[in-house]
């Protein structure tokens, strides 16, 4: 194939850029079926119909451009830039995962040496950010669904590589919501399978430590999500609960202020058990973690989360009490403190919620006791009110009328506030009295 110059375009293809802002799926489908517009195409800045697509915010046209073989790595752009930087740079997390399903390259940079994650963290997309630091490609799980050398059978069966791929992809790291992902997929409520899923993920962290480039942030999350599926197969194998007790445990708050100790002494002690004691990221998370008496902020968890995500928890967004999802919506009908992301998240924490919640109302209550209010008028003091303010209205009018009839206001008055505020002196005569004549 020829090399594709900048800007040359042929009118089909024009058109195809402008159906892409416009996001007419239909039309673009129909252009692209035709023989006039190439796909990868460049504009005369260097950007296809991806980028184009990506950074608009058009996550069906992608879908549509990729399905007919657009370059998802092209960097014709003339500062560098790939589509998985626009999608970044849009704030589209979903734009953003179909680019890295369809093969981009996460280490690209521009032409200031910025690959797509610094890109969208300079703009502020961190959610963007954690997605593209959080990818790990299905088929390097995949290669352990085939049997190997003298293997006669593969590591983790291929029915299990999709949904442990989605444990893995995820970006909130809270026990909890892990263990229900668990739940969601019948055929890992099993202890084979969950035998082999923590075993896969033993060996990916191994692996993302002794590769040429160790990647230490990736081996603890690997190592991380293999300790929440051994507790999982260690329930299972204690009681057949559908590990609905291992819920409760992580949910259950001491009784003085609900903090959820079993979940707390967890997280360290999956911290601790990070098996390669050299990693510089192990150590840090430890000075962080040691010092700090349970119950205490900040947690094992949010530090844990910083480290492996970059997310900070920002004290403006909602997060459910149960899970830990990000942007909960629905607030306890009672206290009005704790949120949540789903009602079937609110059930699951009430057991542990309703302890505390009669606290949270009183503070509530002592909250709104001490607040500074506006006092309700009665309506005999209204009237008071009103009568007073139309006298001062009136007194106004006069000194206006007399000040008209004496020609204007004298010299030695023109300096003074208005009528209404004439027992408050402004700054400039306060001023004035204090110099002297």
């Amino acid at each position: 194939m020829a090399a594709q110059h900048k800007g040359d375009l042929s009118s089909a293809e024009r058109k195809i850029l402008q159906v892409i802002a416009a996001g007419d799926v239909q039309e673009a489908a129909q252009l692209l079926a035709g023989e006039e517009v190439r796909v990868n195409c460049l504009d005369e800045y260097g950007m296809t119909p991806l980028m184009h697509a990506a950074y608009k915010g058009k996550a069906d046209m992608c879908r549509l451009l990729l399905q007919h073989g657009a370059n998802v790595n092209c960097n014709q752009h003339e500062y560098g830039y790939t589509a998985l930087m626009f999608a970044g740079l849009s704030g589209r997390t979903d734009i953003t995962s179909m680019m890295l399903d369809a093969g981009a390259e996460t280490n690209q940079v521009n032409s200031v040496g910025r690959t797509a994650a610094q890109m969208a963290a300079f703009v502020g997309q961190h959610d963007c950010v954690t997605v593209i630091n959080n990818f790990f490609s299905l088929a390097k799980l995949e290669f352990y669904t085939r049997p190997h050398g003298l293997e006669t059978e593969p590591r983790l069966p291929p029915t299990l590589a999709g949904p442990l791929h989605r444990i893995i992809m995820t970006t909130n790291l809270n026990p909890v919501k892990i263990v229900l992902l668990v739940k969601e997929n019948p055929v890992l409520v099993n202890v084979a399978a969950l035998e082999k899923c923590h075993q896969v993920m033993d060996l990916l962290c191994e692996q993302c430590v002794k590769q040429q480039d160790m990647n230490e942030v990736l081996a603890m999350k690997m190592h991380y999500i293999s300790c929440v599926l051994q507790k999982c197969l260690a329930f299972l194998k204690k009681r057949d609960d559908k590990l609905d007790a291992l819920v409760k445990s992580l949910l259950k708050g001491r009784d003085s202020d609900g903090f959820p100790q079993y979940q707390e002494k967890f997280i360290r002690d999956c911290i601790r058990k990070f098996p390669y004691c050299e990693a510089t990221l192990l150590q840090e998370l430890v000075r962080s973690i040691a010092p700090v008496e349970i119950g205490n902020d900040p947690t094992a968890f949010s530090v844990l989360n910083q480290a492996i995500t970059g997310q900070m928890a920002f004290v403006d967004a909602n997060y459910c009490a149960t899970c830990g999802e990000k942007g909960a919506d629905k607030r306890c009908s009672l206290c009005k403190a704790v949120t949540y992301c789903s009602l079937s998240c609110q059930k699951l924490h009430w057991f542990a919620h309703k302890k505390m919640c009669r606290c949270l109302q009183e503070q509530d209550a002592d909250l709104e006791k001490d607040s500074p209010k506006l006092k309700e008028l009665k309506d005999d003091e209204s009237d008071l009110v009103m009568e007073t303010a139309n006298f001062l209205q009136e007194l106004c009018l006069r000194a206006e009328e007399q000040v008209a009839a004496a020609g204007g206001c004298p010299a030695e008055l023109r300096d003074f506030p208005p009528p209404l505020l004439r027992d408050l002196p402004s700054p400039k005569t306060e001023a004035t009295a204090q110099q002297g004549p």
